[in-house]
């Protein structure tokens, strides 16, 4: 594969939950898909914005991971800036060595 793949990595509060994954629902032309799990945000930069959060001393939120050509991992960043400007959404980029799966066609891969 001649492009290089990436994963991209964001990390947002729990209230943008829906909203982000209908934003990612309409950037296929960029990301067929994506993973997500909750996390519990630490740190001196995060937002606590519950009564709850405030007491267990950190935030619930949500991890999305999503593997792109690191072009295309570029324009949804600017993208999110536009869309999502203000919200503190954390990101960062790494490089894929490999990705596939298993008994899967090469086909469905970005």
């Amino acid at each position: 594969m001649s492009a290089e793949l990436v994963c991209l990595t964001l990390v947002i509060p729990q209230s943008l939950r829906d909203e982000l994954f209908d934003y990612f629902g309409e950037q296929g032309d960029l990301a067929s898909g994506f993973t997500a799990s909750a996390v519990a945000g630490h740190g001196p930069n995060v937002r606590l914005q519950t009564p709850s959060e405030r007491v267990r001393g950190h935030a619930d939120e949500v991890m999305v991971r999503t593997i792109l050509r690191r072009q295309d991992a570029t324009q949804l960043i600017q993208r999110l800036k536009t869309a999502f400007a203000g919200s503190r959404i954390v990101y960062w980029i790494m490089p894929v060595l490999e990705f596939g799966v298993v008994d899967g066609s090469a086909e469905d891969l970005p």
